[in-house]
């Protein structure tokens, strides 16, 4: 049996979605006889914590900024001494380091693919065209891709993944979100999980929350995530006189214990690549409202979809879904079992290539 061996590379110091992306792959990928894999990532980041924990192949190095000379080292001695076939990058200052290392990598030269994880358009001339292949996390950012000039014969669409038995197993223990908050047993509650940044548009969200009010007093949103924009939702939530109804609950550890207890997940966000979050409550049966933007439809159904920045839809949507919760199942190519064979066939093929 021919053996494809692959490095994973990703520089995020931090836990999110394509974090977690690369910890379920990487775990999917080390059970597959035609496979060997390594994973290249910060020795002090979250990423690095949990594949010691899962006992994963783990390379760690130091990764403190983007392009960290400490992290391309590490990447470049692992390329020389194990002569990988593909290096996997998962963010633009991963594929900057694997181009570099590809670059003195020893003869046949690994082929290097791109995970491309966002709806925002590339530069031309960017290392996003010098990568050998680029994975798109959905059509949409795949459209947005070609758009952009790279090549449609270079471009794969291989949607993310989730692991519904781990999600149910981690949603288990009972979060009790409604109790830390002080409301009653019962008490409707929407949920937001995402950075405060512009991009997750969380305002329409809380003026959403401002229009909703009349038709159900009783609901209350929270909003789990960190970021620069806390103070002006904060403000609009003071402003509109709902921030008794909207908890802005900062970092969350046990995001499918949130997710499994609340009575919708709402997305405002105007632009996304795939956001786990709605794969995550798919997997456990919680319904999904979610703005029209990115690969969002490629998932949902119209009847959960609003237009961005349209708080008035959003009320209307958040508060039809209370009455008449929709049934959305996960599709079964949004698994990480379904993601691992992607990959493992893209490798191939890509490996095939250096022979």
């Amino acid at each position: 049996m021919t053996v494809v061996r692959v490095v994973q590379i990703d520089a995020g110091r931090e836990w999110r979605g394509g974090q977690n992306q690369v910890r379920l792959l990487t775990r999917a990928l080390a059970d597959r006889p035609g496979i060997d894999v390594r994973l290249v990532t910060s020795a002090a980041g979250p990423l690095a914590a949990r594949a010691r924990a899962e006992g994963l192949p783990l390379i760690p190095v130091p990764w403190t900024i983007g392009l960290d000379p400490r992290a391309l080292w590490g990447l470049v001695r692992e390329v020389r001494r194990w002569r990988p076939d593909v290096l996997h990058a998962h963010d633009s200052h991963a594929l900057a380091l694997a181009l570099v290392a590809r670059r003195v990598a020893r003869r046949p030269r690994p082929k290097v693919l791109a995970y491309r994880l966002v709806d925002f358009p590339i530069r031309p001339g960017s290392n996003w065209f010098r990568a050998d292949h680029v994975a798109a996390v959905s059509d949409a950012v795949r459209a947005v891709l070609v758009a952009a000039g790279l090549p449609p014969d270079r471009i794969t669409t291989v949607p993310p993944g989730v692991d519904a038995e781990e999600l149910h197993a981690a949603a288990a223990p009972p979060f009790g979100i409604r109790e830390r908050l002080g409301l009653a047993p019962g008490t409707p509650l929407a949920t937001n999980v995402g950075a405060l940044v512009g991009q997750k548009d969380q305002l329409t969200l809380i003026r959403a929350a401002h229009l909703a009010r009349s038709v159900r007093p009783d609901l209350h949103w929270t909003i789990a995530g960190e970021g620069e924009r806390r103070g002006l939702l904060e403000a609009e939530a003071t402003r509109l006189g709902v921030a008794d109804q909207l908890h802005l609950l900062g970092h969350v550890e046990r995001v499918p214990a949130l997710i499994g207890e609340s009575d919708v997940v709402v997305l405002s966000s105007v632009g996304e690549g795939l956001p786990n979050v709605i794969l995550e409550a798919l997997a456990l049966g919680t319904p999904v409202v979610a703005t029209r933007v990115g690969g969002i439809p490629e998932v949902l159904p119209a009847a959960c979809l609003v237009p961005p920045r349209d708080p008035d839809a959003l009320a209307r949507a958040v508060t039809g879904a209370l009455a008449a919760p929709p049934s959305v199942p996960l599709p079964e190519r949004y698994t990480a079992a379904a993601l691992g064979r992607a990959f493992e066939a893209l490798y191939g093929a890509l490996a095939g290539q250096l022979h």
